[in-house]
């Protein structure tokens, strides 16, 4: 948790993509890039997002996912097209996935398909894989986008079938309350004024709390027990704290 939380400055890319099927090995190809810049553990107003034409059909299992059919793709850039702006985003940030070895396999592979192309995502960025932290965060839960939305009651109504750049957004979120654990101990000044807004302090001329004293019954079972307690231990702090008052 603390090298995650000595993180505060480093720039990091909430990233997710969208494919014609599951394996980049038979073929399958990125057909939407989303990513979302996060700066300070604070989410900016500055992503990165396009619609890529495969060059082959999508899966009607993937359409059934993210709903983007081959016909909405038609006229849509290719990776070769967009490769540039999305590196110019990306390189050099942290990159925010969840299941990361699927979208860097994904991306690995669209990069090897371009001619004399040797970059690749581990020369390019760093990867923080949100599912395997969330794994070791909470052992033997569900812990799938939705689930974690769920734990840390993130409002996804709207997400009806998933989208890179919604995904990302809604990542970024997940992402800052997984790991945030901690954050009020070691964030900037900025923070601490932050928080130290929401510090309610009673009213200095509120009326003094009423005191009431034990009697009877109480009084004598509250002796009894003290009792016990200094034949157990030697002298119990109470008796102590009693005879301070005594004293002032």
């Amino acid at each position: 948790m603390t090298g995650i939380m000595n993180k505060t400055n480093i720039r990091q890319v909430v990233l997710d993509t969208e494919t014609t099927g599951l394996n980049p090995k038979e073929g399958h190809r990125i057909i939407e890039i989303g990513c979302v810049e996060v700066m300070n553990r604070r989410v900016t107003n500055n992503h990165f997002h396009v619609y890529i034409n495969p060059d082959r059909i999508v899966d009607d299992s993937a359409i059934a996912i993210h709903g983007i059919t081959n016909e909405f793709l038609e006229d849509k850039p290719s990776f070769a097209d967009i490769v540039e702006d999305y590196i110019a985003f990306t390189e050099g940030a942290e990159l925010i996935i969840h299941n990361a070895p699927f979208d860097v396999g994904f991306l690995d592979h669209e990069l090897s398909l371009l001619p004399n192309e040797k970059r690749r995502t581990a020369l390019l960025s760093t990867v923080f894989d949100t599912l395997a932290y969330a794994r070791k965060k909470h052992p033997g839960a569900r812990n799938t986008l939705d689930a974690l939305c769920k734990r840390y009651g993130i409002d996804n109504s709207h997400r009806e079938l998933h989208g890179a750049l919604l995904d990302s957004e809604i990542l970024a979120d997940v992402y800052l309350l997984m790991t945030g654990g901690q954050a009020s101990l070691l964030d900037d000044d900025a923070d601490q004024e932050d928080q130290q807004q929401e510090i309610i302090r009673l009213s200095s001329d509120r009326p003094k709390l009423k005191v009431i004293q034990c009697q009877g019954d109480e009084l004598e079972a509250h002796n009894e027990h003290l009792q016990k307690l200094d034949k157990s231990s030697g002298g119990s702090l109470w008796r102590k704290l009693e005879g301070m008052d005594n004293e002032s």
